[in-house]
């Protein structure tokens, strides 16, 4: 076997083990955080009996800016249906740059800085912006998403789990 062709198989079976074994990949219980938005109120971390998608992102991060408005439209579409977002700015964010954020572009959900990277290591040790989290009325992960989602396959996620009941 040449070394490109082993390299490539290790690399294969790396991912394929590395996504059965990740944390949170779906079914687990997500953690319970209590947290505090950029504008002051308490945010509980998923809140009790919606479908919520809890996005952890930076200002920094070009992917994150590019699907913020995607997330806005998600919300908007769904939020009297039971749906809430939560935005976990990550411990690296400056505050005034999330805080500037989130008034500039009047994100309508809350809006949390995980200042000391509590949140980040409770989802599993976040690293990579952004990584989205769905879940269900009962506080289970449905999905991890690494980097920007597929919206159509995130809107049938959520409008299944819209349909199931608590």
């Amino acid at each position: 076997m040449s070394n490109r062709l082993l390299r490539t198989s290790i690399a294969m079976v790396m991912l394929v083990a590395l996504s059965a074994c990740s944390p949170f990949g779906g079914g687990d219980k997500a953690p319970q955080l209590e947290m505090t938005s950029v504008k002051g109120q308490a945010v509980s971390m998923p809140p009790k009996g919606k479908v919520t998608l809890v996005n952890f992102w930076a200002t920094s991060c070009g992917t994150c800016v590019k699907e913020m408005p995607q997330l806005v439209a998600t919300y908007n579409k769904y939020r009297e249906k039971g749906y809430e977002t939560v935005a976990v700015a990550m411990s690296y964010d400056p505050p005034n740059y999330v805080l500037n954020y989130a008034e500039k572009n009047q994100l309508p959900f809350p809006v949390t800085l995980d200042v000391q990277g509590k949140a980040a290591e409770a989802y599993g040790g976040v690293m990579v912006t952004p990584t989205t989290y769905l879940i269900d009325r009962r506080g289970n992960i449905v999905q991890r998403f690494i980097g920007e989602p597929d919206m159509a396959e995130l809107h049938k996620l959520i409008e299944a789990k819209l349909a199931e009941q608590a």
